[in-house]
């Protein structure tokens, strides 16, 4: 089917060199619900960082650990406990309303944190609840958004504007990492809430503006009924997969140890750094600054994937370990972006060999099995290093991340003697790799 299109032209060449203006100044409707996504992730991304340091350096002053890993929990469970949920929502209701109507909820939840916060006596309950509600409606802004592209842009664009979405993710959360501990440090959870509050009605107001394509009742009704026997599909996609199954494991448990640098950082920056939200700021804005940069360069990495993947997590384990003995605060920003750089590139190299790999008719339900495998070690690892962090100091805790990544890089190395090549037949996997799914392994 070849939509009618929904494109406006603001100004479709540029003179000087003939070349077709950036898809966001052509389209306007896809253009304002992009910007709601950049405003949305900054905003969740500047509210886990803010209220991490805030645990850590003023609410809790016995349990900081197990404080912070609690609420990283609170913040990383939606996205993997409500994905069947989100999925018939999205299939459901009008991509348009479920946006809106996520970004509203999400300030009003924001909102009425700010009153309270203001009014004083927050308990550290209600930032809980307030974290869980924001993650919830990300959970489905998110993935709403990608399916939403097709009703934004005509056919020609959809690669471009996939590509161009998710590629920007990285520097949302890299600008919600800045932000957030500066403004917890200068105006506390108050004024954190009210930010947040802001950029979500700011989005709920952008993606109201914007045109979307009619949904068709018949492709929807075709859908539904295609979905049953696809959700029987997804069990056996691992399972007819051993090789690309044994990759996700070694990334599985890779993800219990990299992802615990969340909960680490602001710890580190407390009791060992001595330092305040400017530290933070600077450790988080290495850490992104560093996956961003692997994004774009992972494809230089020479080697197969598995090779490539395996040096790149020794790396990372040498990165990660290097702050349990050398407590400088340059060296720890160093060893986090390179430890980011990392995450990025071995992201970029493993959906590029997973789209090649993956039959075409299977990469909605893989990619779908694949988000929610490693999600679901992102709240485990919260919880075991909260936890650990009241126990250990902040240095042993990232000699036990370097250390527990060496196993990893082991078994991922192993598997390299033994890597398949990409069939020849799935020459469209190359575009692919833009688009489609969140990086395995990533450091969001």
């Amino acid at each position: 089917m070849t939509a009618a299109p929904v494109t406006e032209e603001v100004t479709s060449e540029v003179a000087a060199g003939g070349r077709r203006a950036p898809l966001i100044l052509r389209n306007r409707a896809f253009g304002a619900v992009w910007l709601g996504q950049v405003l949305t992730q900054a905003a969740v991304r500047m509210f886990q960082v803010g209220v991490s340091w805030w645990i850590v350096a003023y609410a809790v002053h016995d349990a900081r650990g197990l404080a912070s890993g609690l609420f990283m929990a609170a913040c990383t469970l939606p996205a993997v406990a409500l994905a069947p949920v989100v999925a018939a929502a999205v299939g459901r209701f009008a991509h348009r309303s479920v946006l809106r109507t996520a970004a509203a909820l999400a300030g009003t939840a924001s909102g009425a944190l700010a009153l309270w916060a203001y009014g004083g006596g927050l308990p550290l309950t209600a930032v809980y609840a307030a974290a869980l509600a924001l993650a919830t409606c990300q959970a489905f802004f998110d993935p709403c958004l990608t399916t939403s592209v097709p009703e934004l842009v005509d056919d020609a664009d959809i690669e471009t504007a996939t590509g161009f979405e998710l590629s920007t993710q990285s520097l949302a959360g890299l600008g919600g990492a800045l932000l957030g501990a500066l403004t917890v440090d200068r105006a506390g959870v108050a004024g954190l809430a009210v930010g947040c509050a802001a950029a979500y009605a700011g989005a709920a107001l952008l993606v109201a503006s914007a045109r979307f394509r009619p949904t068709e009742t018949a492709e929807t009704a075709e859908a539904a009924a295609a979905d049953v026997p696809q959700r029987r599909a997804l069990r056996r996609i691992l399972g007819e997969l051993p090789y690309v199954r044994r990759i996700l494991i070694c990334f599985t448990a890779a993800n219990l140890f990299t992802t615990a640098v969340f909960v680490v950082i602001p710890l580190y920056t407390r009791s060992v750094l001595r330092g305040g939200g400017g530290t933070v700021a600077l450790l988080e804005a290495s850490l992104g600054a560093g996956a961003l940069i692997g994004a774009f360069t992972g494809t230089r990495v020479p080697g197969r994937p598995t090779v490539a993947g395996a040096w790149c997590l020794g790396l990372m384990a040498l990165a990660l370990a290097v702050p349990g003995l050398v407590a400088h605060r340059a060296v720890v920003a160093g060893c986090l972006a390179v430890a980011g750089w990392c995450a990025g590139a071995v992201s970029v190299r493993f959906v590029a060999l997973f789209q090649r790999l993956v039959p075409t008719a299977d990469k909605p339900g893989f990619f779908a099995v694949m988000q929610a495998v490693l999600g679901a070690s992102l709240p485990v690892a919260s919880l075991v290093f909260g936890s650990a962090g009241d126990l250990l100091s902040p240095q042993t805790l990232c000699l036990v991340q370097g250390a527990g990544l060496v196993p990893a890089a082991f078994a991922l190395a192993l598997l390299g003697s033994r890597t398949p090549e990409p069939p020849a037949a799935h020459a469209d996997a190359d575009a692919d790799t833009s688009h489609g799914t969140e990086p395995a392994g990533g450091t969001r």
